[in-house]
C-alpha cells in the first residue's frame, strides 16, 4: 500500500480544496464522498480495504478539514462540480464513485451533471431528496436539534451504530468534523436538505449499486428502494440490522460487496 498523498487545489472560483490520494497509481480511480459536515476522515479505516484494487481519492468539502474559506451559495450540485475539478486536477478522466449519506446526494449530481466522468456508482444510506423522499422520523430531527454536548453525541452515536458496536464514540470518524463553525455546519445542513434529484434520476446510466441499513432512522431505508426504482438496472443491497453507519459496522460484508460490484462493472478480475 502506498503512502497517502495530500495536495491542495484551487477551484474555478479560487476556493482552496484539500485533496487526499492513496493506493496504487496505476489502479482504477475510486472517488469516495463522505457525509454531511464531515471531512475526508470519514473514510479513515475504510478506504484502505479498497486500495489493493483502487486508487482512492477524497477531498474535504468546503467548510470542513483543510478546505476553508468564504462559503457563498452551495448545493450538492456545486459540491459535485468541485469533485469534477478534483478529478481534473488529478488527470482522472473517469472514476468509480462511492458516496454515503450526503456524499450519496453529491454522487447523484456528479453522475447527472458529469455522466462521462463516472464509470460506476455506489449510493449508500442516501436519498433522492425532495417531496418524493421519505423523511426521517420527526423526533429524530427534534432530538438532533435539541440535544447538545455529550447528550447529542450519545444520541447521534445510537443513530449510526447498533448496541453491538462496542467501539467508543470518541473513536468514530462519522460523527462530524468538530473543527467546523456553527455557520459552516448550518451551511452543510442546508445543502443536504435542499437536494432533490428525483426528476433526473432516470437519466443515470452508469452501473449503480444502492446500499442501505434496514434500521436506519437518520435516513429511512425506503429511500434506497425509491432510488432503486428510479435508476434503471440498479442493484439493491439491504444490510440487516444496519443503522446509518452500517458501512463501517458491517464493513466485513459491505466493503467486499462494493468492491466486487465495482470490479465487475469495470470488467476486471477481483
Amino acid at each position: 500500500m502506498e503512502t497517502r498523498q495530500e495536495t491542495r487545489i484551487s477551484t474555478r472560483d479560487g476556493f482552496p480544496l484539500a485533496v487526499q490520494v492513496s493506493g496504487p497509481a496505476e489502479a482504477p480511480a475510486l472517488l469516495l464522498l463522505q457525509g454531511q459536515a464531515n471531512s475526508h476522515e470519514w473514510w479513515d479505516g475504510l478506504r484502505e480495504d479498497f486500495e489493493p484494487q483502487f486508487r482512492t481519492i477524497t477531498f474535504d468539502y468546503r467548510g470542513t478539514g483543510g478546505s476553508r474559506g468564504e462559503l457563498g451559495k452551495l448545493s450538492t450540485a456545486s459540491f459535485a462540480a468541485d469533485a469534477a475539478e478534483v478529478l481534473d486536477h488529478l488527470g482522472v478522466d473517469r472514476a468509480c464513485v462511492y458516496g454515503t449519506s450526503m456524499g450519496g446526494r453529491i454522487a447523484q449530481m456528479l453522475t447527472l451533471d458529469f455522466p462521462e466522468r463516472v464509470s460506476a456508482l455506489v449510493l449508500g444510506c442516501t436519498t433522492p431528496g425532495g417531496p418524493h423522499s421519505v423523511k426521517r422520523p420527526r423526533e429524530v430531527g427534534q432530538n438532533l436539534a435539541r440535544l447538545h454536548g455529550e447528550e447529542h453525541t450519545r444520541y447521534l452515536f445510537g443513530l449510526f451504530y447498533t448496541p453491538a458496536w462496542t467501539v467508543s464514540a470518541k473513536y468514530s470518524k462519522l460523527l462530524g468534523d468538530d473543527s467546523m463553525t456553527a455557520a459552516e455546519s448550518a451551511a452543510h445542513l442546508r445543502i443536504s436538505a435542499s437536494h432533490n434529484a428525483w426528476d433526473r434520476l432516470p437519466e443515470i446510466t452508469a452501473p449503480t449499486l444502492i446500499i442501505h441499513g434496514d434500521e436506519d432512522r437518520m435516513n429511512p431505508v425506503d429511500n434506497a428502494r425509491i432510488l432503486h426504482e428510479r435508476i434503471a438496472g440498479s442493484q439493491l443491497l439491504i444490510q440487516p440490522e444496519g443503522r446509518h453507519g452500517f458501512f463501517e459496522e458491517f464493513a466485513e460484508v459491505v466493503t467486499p460487496a462494493v468492491a466486487r460490484f465495482l470490479t465487475e462493472s469495470l470488467g476486471i478480475s477481483s
